[in-house]
Protein backbone atom coordinates (compact mmCIF):
# COMPACT_ATOMS: atom_id res chain seq x y z
CA UNK A 1 0.00 0.00 0.00
CA UNK A 2 2.79 2.53 0.81
CA UNK A 3 4.81 1.44 -2.54
CA UNK A 4 1.36 2.53 -4.33
CA UNK A 5 0.86 5.74 -2.17
CA UNK A 6 4.49 6.92 -2.91
CA UNK A 7 4.56 5.62 -6.99
CA UNK A 8 0.91 7.43 -7.07
CA UNK A 9 2.67 10.54 -5.65
CA UNK A 10 5.76 10.55 -8.05
CA UNK A 11 3.70 10.63 -10.76
CA UNK A 12 1.88 14.02 -9.30
CA UNK A 13 5.11 15.19 -8.98
CA UNK A 14 6.92 14.21 -12.13
CA UNK A 15 3.59 16.02 -13.73
CA UNK A 16 3.60 18.74 -12.01
CA UNK A 17 7.75 19.87 -13.17
CA UNK A 18 6.80 18.90 -16.86
CA UNK A 19 3.82 21.07 -16.28
CA UNK A 20 6.12 23.98 -14.94
CA UNK A 21 8.93 23.53 -17.05
CA UNK A 22 6.20 23.56 -20.18
CA UNK A 23 4.56 26.62 -18.84
CA UNK A 24 7.83 28.60 -18.54
CA UNK A 25 9.14 27.35 -22.28
CA UNK A 26 6.00 28.61 -23.60
CA UNK A 27 5.94 31.80 -21.70
CA UNK A 28 2.38 32.32 -22.36
CA UNK A 29 -0.91 32.77 -20.51
CA UNK A 30 -2.47 29.97 -22.68
CA UNK A 31 -0.14 27.83 -20.27
CA UNK A 32 -0.28 29.51 -16.72
CA UNK A 33 2.28 27.57 -14.02
CA UNK A 34 0.87 25.59 -11.51
CA UNK A 35 2.05 28.26 -8.51
CA UNK A 36 -0.97 30.53 -11.07
CA UNK A 37 -3.45 28.32 -11.08
CA UNK A 38 -2.85 27.80 -7.00
CA UNK A 39 -2.99 31.04 -6.02
CA UNK A 40 -6.09 31.23 -7.87
CA UNK A 41 -7.92 28.36 -6.15
CA UNK A 42 -6.63 30.21 -3.30
CA UNK A 43 -8.35 33.26 -3.81
CA UNK A 44 -11.17 31.91 -5.53
CA UNK A 45 -11.89 29.68 -2.17
CA UNK A 46 -11.34 32.54 0.26
CA UNK A 47 -13.79 34.52 -1.56
CA UNK A 48 -16.42 31.56 -1.21
CA UNK A 49 -17.07 30.99 -4.85
CA UNK A 50 -15.24 27.91 -4.90
CA UNK A 51 -17.22 26.32 -2.45
CA UNK A 52 -20.48 28.04 -4.05
CA UNK A 53 -19.89 25.90 -7.23
CA UNK A 54 -18.44 23.03 -6.28
CA UNK A 55 -21.30 22.61 -3.94
CA UNK A 56 -24.10 22.90 -6.70
CA UNK A 57 -22.16 21.07 -8.79
CA UNK A 58 -22.14 18.03 -6.57
CA UNK A 59 -25.87 18.24 -5.55
CA UNK A 60 -27.09 18.22 -8.98
CA UNK A 61 -24.42 15.14 -9.41
CA UNK A 62 -25.93 13.33 -6.75
CA UNK A 63 -29.55 14.17 -7.59
CA UNK A 64 -29.23 12.69 -11.29
CA UNK A 65 -26.52 9.87 -10.41
CA UNK A 66 -29.32 8.42 -7.74
CA UNK A 67 -31.87 8.80 -10.09
CA UNK A 68 -30.08 7.41 -12.90
CA UNK A 69 -29.10 4.28 -10.79
CA UNK A 70 -32.53 3.51 -9.46
CA UNK A 71 -34.47 3.84 -12.65
CA UNK A 72 -31.26 2.15 -14.63
CA UNK A 73 -30.96 -0.90 -12.02
CA UNK A 74 -34.96 -1.33 -12.56
CA UNK A 75 -34.96 -1.51 -16.04
CA UNK A 76 -32.03 -3.68 -16.65
CA UNK A 77 -33.13 -6.03 -14.56
CA UNK A 78 -36.85 -6.13 -16.55
CA UNK A 79 -35.13 -6.44 -19.33
CA UNK A 80 -32.37 -9.16 -18.54
CA UNK A 81 -35.23 -11.34 -16.63
CA UNK A 82 -38.31 -10.64 -19.45
CA UNK A 83 -37.27 -11.51 -23.04
CA UNK A 84 -40.64 -10.31 -24.16
CA UNK A 85 -39.26 -7.07 -22.36
CA UNK A 86 -35.70 -6.77 -24.04
CA UNK A 87 -37.07 -7.03 -27.16
CA UNK A 88 -39.35 -4.00 -26.90
CA UNK A 89 -37.19 -1.81 -25.06
CA UNK A 90 -33.75 -2.58 -26.66
CA UNK A 91 -33.69 -0.61 -29.60
CA UNK A 92 -35.11 2.43 -27.17
CA UNK A 93 -32.23 1.81 -25.09
CA UNK A 94 -30.02 1.99 -28.43
CA UNK A 95 -31.30 5.19 -29.46
CA UNK A 96 -30.33 6.54 -25.67
CA UNK A 97 -26.97 5.35 -26.02
CA UNK A 98 -26.42 6.81 -29.28
CA UNK A 99 -28.23 10.46 -28.98
CA UNK A 100 -25.15 12.90 -28.35
CA UNK A 101 -25.42 13.87 -24.52
CA UNK A 102 -25.63 17.63 -25.92
CA UNK A 103 -28.63 17.00 -27.65
CA UNK A 104 -30.77 15.12 -25.14
CA UNK A 105 -29.66 18.33 -22.69
CA UNK A 106 -30.36 20.91 -25.34
CA UNK A 107 -34.60 19.57 -25.63
CA UNK A 108 -34.62 18.62 -21.64
CA UNK A 109 -33.98 22.85 -21.38
CA UNK A 110 -35.97 23.12 -24.26
CA UNK A 111 -39.51 21.12 -22.80
CA UNK A 112 -38.65 21.95 -19.01
CA UNK A 113 -37.14 25.10 -19.50
CA UNK A 114 -34.24 26.68 -17.53
CA UNK A 115 -34.33 24.68 -14.67
CA UNK A 116 -32.81 22.67 -11.91
CA UNK A 117 -35.26 20.04 -12.62
CA UNK A 118 -34.37 20.13 -16.65
CA UNK A 119 -30.40 19.50 -15.78
CA UNK A 120 -31.19 16.84 -13.38
CA UNK A 121 -32.87 15.11 -16.31
CA UNK A 122 -30.80 15.68 -18.71
CA UNK A 123 -27.78 13.99 -16.67
CA UNK A 124 -30.00 11.18 -15.61
CA UNK A 125 -31.53 10.45 -19.26
CA UNK A 126 -28.09 10.38 -20.40
CA UNK A 127 -26.76 8.06 -18.04
CA UNK A 128 -29.70 5.59 -17.63
CA UNK A 129 -29.03 3.68 -20.36
CA UNK A 130 -25.61 2.46 -19.12
CA UNK A 131 -26.88 1.37 -15.93
CA UNK A 132 -29.28 -0.25 -17.84
CA UNK A 133 -27.19 -2.33 -20.11
CA UNK A 134 -24.65 -3.25 -17.61
CA UNK A 135 -27.24 -4.06 -15.09
CA UNK A 136 -28.59 -6.08 -17.31
CA UNK A 137 -26.00 -8.78 -18.20
CA UNK A 138 -25.61 -9.13 -14.78
CA UNK A 139 -29.65 -10.53 -14.74
CA UNK A 140 -29.15 -12.63 -17.45
CA UNK A 141 -25.88 -13.99 -15.96
CA UNK A 142 -27.54 -15.72 -12.67
CA UNK A 143 -27.02 -19.37 -12.32
CA UNK A 144 -29.67 -21.09 -13.23
CA UNK A 145 -29.60 -23.92 -10.52
CA UNK A 146 -29.63 -20.82 -8.11
CA UNK A 147 -33.41 -20.61 -10.40
CA UNK A 148 -33.63 -24.33 -9.36
CA UNK A 149 -33.14 -23.63 -5.82
CA UNK A 150 -36.12 -20.61 -5.43
CA UNK A 151 -38.35 -23.24 -7.04
CA UNK A 152 -37.64 -25.88 -4.88
CA UNK A 153 -37.70 -23.82 -1.59
CA UNK A 154 -40.47 -21.71 -2.81
CA UNK A 155 -39.03 -18.44 -1.93
CA UNK A 156 -41.35 -15.45 -2.34
CA UNK A 157 -40.18 -12.34 -4.26
CA UNK A 158 -38.73 -10.83 -1.04
CA UNK A 159 -36.54 -13.39 -0.31
CA UNK A 160 -35.40 -14.50 -3.63
CA UNK A 161 -33.97 -10.45 -4.30
CA UNK A 162 -32.38 -10.24 -1.02
CA UNK A 163 -30.09 -13.24 -0.93
CA UNK A 164 -30.27 -14.54 -4.76
CA UNK A 165 -30.80 -11.63 -7.01
CA UNK A 166 -29.24 -8.92 -5.57
CA UNK A 167 -25.59 -10.42 -4.24
CA UNK A 168 -25.34 -11.58 -7.67
CA UNK A 169 -25.77 -7.99 -9.24
CA UNK A 170 -23.77 -6.12 -6.86
CA UNK A 171 -20.46 -6.74 -8.99
CA UNK A 172 -22.55 -5.28 -12.06
CA UNK A 173 -24.17 -2.51 -10.04
CA UNK A 174 -21.01 -1.43 -8.68
CA UNK A 175 -19.47 -1.47 -12.34
CA UNK A 176 -22.42 0.89 -13.53
CA UNK A 177 -21.46 3.21 -10.65
CA UNK A 178 -18.08 3.90 -11.40
CA UNK A 179 -18.49 3.92 -14.78
CA UNK A 180 -21.81 6.02 -14.01
CA UNK A 181 -20.21 8.39 -11.55
CA UNK A 182 -17.07 9.70 -14.53
CA UNK A 183 -19.61 10.36 -16.89
CA UNK A 184 -22.46 11.99 -15.08
CA UNK A 185 -20.29 14.56 -13.27
CA UNK A 186 -19.07 15.67 -17.28
CA UNK A 187 -22.63 15.75 -18.14
CA UNK A 188 -23.51 18.02 -15.27
CA UNK A 189 -20.88 20.69 -16.54
CA UNK A 190 -22.08 20.53 -20.09
CA UNK A 191 -25.85 21.06 -18.40
CA UNK A 192 -24.26 24.24 -16.39
CA UNK A 193 -22.11 25.37 -19.19
CA UNK A 194 -25.71 25.25 -21.17
CA UNK A 195 -28.35 27.19 -18.82
CA UNK A 196 -27.52 27.01 -14.99
CA UNK A 197 -26.13 30.04 -12.57
CA UNK A 198 -24.10 28.37 -11.20
CA UNK A 199 -21.98 25.50 -10.54
CA UNK A 200 -18.38 24.13 -12.17
CA UNK A 201 -20.00 24.56 -15.61
CA UNK A 202 -21.14 28.14 -15.20
CA UNK A 203 -17.85 29.00 -13.78
CA UNK A 204 -15.50 27.51 -16.75
CA UNK A 205 -18.42 28.96 -18.93
CA UNK A 206 -17.84 32.42 -17.35
CA UNK A 207 -13.61 32.26 -17.05
CA UNK A 208 -13.40 31.31 -20.49
CA UNK A 209 -15.25 34.63 -21.58
CA UNK A 210 -12.33 36.30 -19.72
CA UNK A 211 -9.67 34.39 -21.34
CA UNK A 212 -8.81 33.41 -17.72
CA UNK A 213 -6.93 29.59 -18.41
CA UNK A 214 -5.66 29.75 -14.56
CA UNK A 215 -9.61 29.57 -13.62
CA UNK A 216 -10.13 27.38 -16.03
CA UNK A 217 -7.20 25.08 -14.92
CA UNK A 218 -8.10 25.67 -11.49
CA UNK A 219 -11.49 24.77 -11.52
CA UNK A 220 -10.96 21.44 -13.48
CA UNK A 221 -8.70 20.34 -11.37
CA UNK A 222 -10.44 20.67 -8.10
CA UNK A 223 -13.34 19.40 -8.90
CA UNK A 224 -11.70 16.49 -10.77
CA UNK A 225 -10.18 15.52 -7.49
CA UNK A 226 -13.29 15.84 -5.35
CA UNK A 227 -14.86 13.09 -7.78
CA UNK A 228 -11.29 11.01 -7.86
CA UNK A 229 -11.51 11.32 -3.92
CA UNK A 230 -15.01 9.93 -3.96
CA UNK A 231 -14.45 7.11 -6.41
CA UNK A 232 -11.45 6.14 -3.99
CA UNK A 233 -13.09 6.42 -0.42
CA UNK A 234 -16.55 5.68 -1.41
CA UNK A 235 -17.31 3.64 -3.89
CA UNK A 236 -14.11 1.33 -3.80
CA UNK A 237 -14.50 0.83 -0.34
CA UNK A 238 -18.22 -0.27 -0.83
CA UNK A 239 -16.75 -2.54 -3.93
CA UNK A 240 -14.60 -4.60 -1.49
CA UNK A 241 -17.25 -4.76 1.04
CA UNK A 242 -19.77 -5.91 -1.61
CA UNK A 243 -17.31 -8.44 -2.90
CA UNK A 244 -15.88 -9.65 0.78
CA UNK A 245 -17.83 -13.36 0.12
CA UNK A 246 -16.18 -14.04 -2.83
CA UNK A 247 -13.24 -13.65 -1.23
CA UNK A 248 -11.51 -17.12 -0.76
CA UNK A 249 -10.63 -18.54 2.96
CA UNK A 250 -6.64 -18.73 3.59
Amino acid sequence: MGGEVAARLLSVAALSAAWELGSALADSRALPSPAAVASFVASEARSGELGRNVGATLIRVAASFALAMVLGTVLGIMLGRSRAANRVFDTWLGLLLNTPALVVTVLCYVWLGLTETAAIMAVAVNKLPNVAVIVREGARSIDPQLEEMRAAFRFDRVTWARHVLLPQLQPYMIAAARSGLSLAWKIVLVAELLGRPSGVGYAISYYFQLFDIAALFGYSLVFTAVMLALDLFVLRPIETHAARWRAVPA
